[in-house]
C-alpha cells in the first residue's frame, strides 16, 4: 500500500453497513400484540395532491380521531412496510452477503409496550428482537439499536399529546431500561432518539404532538418537549451506562451543513444562527449543557423552559459517547429582514445554483460531507457515526430481474471519497450505514416509490406486488466497497 492510500484508508474495524426504522420496514403492524404507532397513522399522498410538499408525514387531532375510527378510505404504508418482520432472515441473510459489519435498526415501542403505559413489556415483542438480534449476530453483525425513531404509540399522543407532557420521560425510560436488561449482551452501540432536531420541522413525527392540541405557540412546545427529551435520553445514558458499562451509547441529528447565500455580513450572521439550531442539539448532550447563544434566543422570544431542579445536572453528568448523523443534503442561508426566526426546516427554499438535485429536489453535495465531518469534530472531539446517507430514487426492475442504478454507486462513491478524506484530516469516524439498504416505505411521503435499496423489493406506492427481493448492481458495489474497506470505489 502506497503512503497515499494509507493516508485516505478507513481504520481497521470500521463499521460498513445498513440504516433501517422499524416503521418503515417491518410491516406486521397488528401482529403479536403490537399496538398502534404515530407512524402507523401517515397515509399515502399521491405526487399530484401534495400541494408542492415533499414532507406529508404531520396528522391533526381530527384526522387522527378519522384514522383510529377507520372511517377513510386512505393507505397506510408503514403499517405493512415491506414484511421485514416475517422476512427478516432472508433480508438478514443478503445483508451478511453483502459483508455488512453493522445494521442499524430500531426497536418499536408498541411492540414491546403497545399503549406506552403497560405495566408488564409484551413478551412476543420482546422475542422477535431477540430473534432479529441472533440472526445478526450469527452472520457476525453488530446491532446498532436507535431507542425511538418517529414511533410513538398513539395512546400517548391522545393522552399526554407527547413529548409535551413531562410524564413521557419516565414512561420513556421504562422502555429503554427493558431494551437494556433484555439484549445487554447482545448489543453494544445504541443511540437515545432519531434525529432529535426533527422536532422543528415536525412536533407530529419528532415529538409524537398533535399541533392543533398544543398549549403554547409552536415554537414554545418544540423547546419543551426537546428539553423533556434530553432529561430522558441523559437518564436513558445513566442507566445504560450502569447496566451495560462497555456499551457505547451516542446522539443523533439531522445534520444540514449550511452556506452563506452571499459573502454579505448579515447573510453569513443569519447562516452561523441557523446552525446553531443544529448544533443545539449535540451541543448539550455531548457537551452537558445549553449552550449561551440558546440562552439568549429563548430570552429574545419569549421562551421559557420548565425545568426540574435536578434537570441541569442529569444532563451534565450524563453525556454521550459518540455523535451519530444522518447527512442528505446542505442548506443555504440567507438574511431576510422581515423574518428573523430560524427555518429549522429540512430543505432550504434558496436554491444553490453549483449542485445538481435529486428526483425529489434534494441538492446533491458530496464535499459538503466532508465540511461537515471537520466541523463537528473540530467542535466536540468526539468519534463521529454516519448513519444515514443515500439517495432516494427511482428504480426500474428489468425483465430479467436486474436493476442498473449506476446513479445510486455514483452518488455514494462520491460521497465516501469524502469520508475517506475526512479520515485523512483526522476525523475519528466509526462508521456508516447507508439509508435503507433494502428498499423501504419513505419516512416523509410514505411512499415506496422513493427508493434508497441495494435490494429492490417488489411492491407498489398501493401497496401490490410480490415483495419478492432482488440484487441491484448497487448490491455486489457495495460488497466491493467493505470487503476492501472503502478502498476500491
Amino acid at each position: 500500500m502506497t503512503k497515499q492510500e494509507t493516508k485516505q484508508a478507513f481504520p481497521a474495524g470500521f463499521l460498513w453497513g445498513g440504516a433501517t426504522a422499524a416503521n418503515q420496514l417491518e410491516g406486521a403492524f397488528d401482529a403479536d400484540g403490537k399496538g398502534l404507532s404515530t407512524s402507523d397513522m401517515a397515509p399515502f399522498v399521491p405526487k399530484e395532491l401534495r400541494n408542492g410538499k415533499d414532507f406529508t408525514f404531520d396528522v391533526n387531532s381530527v384526522e387522527l380521531e378519522e384514522f383510529l375510527g377507520g372511517n377513510t378510505d386512505v393507505y397506510f404504508p408503514k403499517r405493512n412496510g415491506v414484511d421485514f418482520y416475517h422476512r427478516y432472515k432472508e433480508d438478514i441473510a443478503m445483508f451478511a452477503e453483502m459483508g455488512f459489519k453493522v445494521l442499524r435498526i430500531s426497536m418499536a415501542w408498541t411492540r414491546i409496550f403497545p399503549t406506552g403505559e403497560e405495566e408488564v413489556p409484551n413478551e412476543a415483542g420482546l422475542a422477535f428482537y431477540d430473534n432479529v438480534l441472533d440472526e445478526l449476530l450469527k452472520h457476525n453483525i453488530e446491532p446498532l439499536v436507535t431507542i425511538s425513531h418517529y414511533e410513538m404509540p398513539v395512546h400517548l399522543t391522545q393522552k399526554y399529546n407527547g413529548w409535551e407532557d413531562r410524564r413521557l420521560i419516565d414512561l420513556y425510560l421504562k422502555f429503554a431500561n427493558t431494551l437494556f436488561d433484555r439484549y445487554k449482551d447482545k448489543v453494544k452501540y445504541w443511540i437515545t432518539f432519531n434525529e432529535m432536531n426533527m422536532i422543528l420541522t415536525s412536533l407530529y413525527t419528532g415529538g409524537g404532538i398533535l399541533e392543533d392540541k398544543i398549549k403554547g405557540s409552536k415554537e414554545q412546545v418544540a423547546y419543551q418537549a426537546t428539553h423533556h427529551q434530553f432529561v430522558a435520553s441523559a437518564l436513558a445514558v445513566k442507566s445504560g451506562k450502569e447496566k451495560m458499562p462497555n456499551a457505547q451509547i451516542g446522539c443523533m441529528i439531522c445534520r444540514l451543513e449550511t452556506y452563506a447565500a452571499s459573502s454579505k455580513p448579515e447573510d453569513v450572521l443569519q447562516t452561523l444562527k441557523e446552525d446553531q439550531m443544529n448544533l443545539f442539539y449535540p451541543e448539550v448532550q455531548a457537551r452537558g449543557e445549553y449552550p449561551s447563544y440558546m440562552n439568549r434566543y429563548f430570552e429574545e422570544n419569549g421562551i421559557e423552559l420548565v425545568k426540574e431542579p435536578e434537570d441541569d445536572a442529569i444532563i451534565k453528568d450524563n453525556t454521550v459517547d459518540f455523535i451519530a448523523f444522518s447527512y442528505y443534503m446542505t442548506y443555504i442561508g440567507k438574511y431576510d429582514p422581515n423574518d428573523n426566526s430560524n427555518s429549522g426546516m429540512l430543505v432550504s427554499q434558496v436554491k444553490n445554483p453549483h449542485l445538481e438535485v435529486t428526483e425529489w429536489g434534494w441538492p446533491i453535495d458530496p464535499i459538503g460531507l466532508r465540511v461537515a465531518l471537520n466541523r463537528l469534530y473540530d467542535r466536540y472531539r468526539m468519534p463521529l457515526f454516519i448513519v444515514e446517507n443515500g439517495l432516494g430514487a427511482t428504480d426500474k426492475l428489468e425483465e430479467d430481474g436486474s436493476i442498473h442504478d449506476t446513479y445510486r454507486i455514483d452518488y455514494l462513491r462520491r460521497h465516501i471519497e469524502q469520508m475517506r478524506e475526512a479520515v485523512a484530516d483526522g476525523v475519528d469516524l466509526m462508521g456508516f450505514t447507508s439509508w435503507g439498504p433494502i428498499d423501504i416505505i419513505s419516512c416523509s411521503t410514505s411512499e415506496m416509490g422513493k427508493r434508497y435499496g441495494f435490494i429492490y423489493v417488489d411492491q407498489d406506492n398501493a401497496g401490490n406486488g410480490t415483495l419478492q427481493r432482488y440484487r441491484k448492481d448497487s448490491f455486489d458495489w457495495y460488497k466491493q466497497v467493505i470487503e476492501s474497506n472503502g478502498q476500491i470505489l
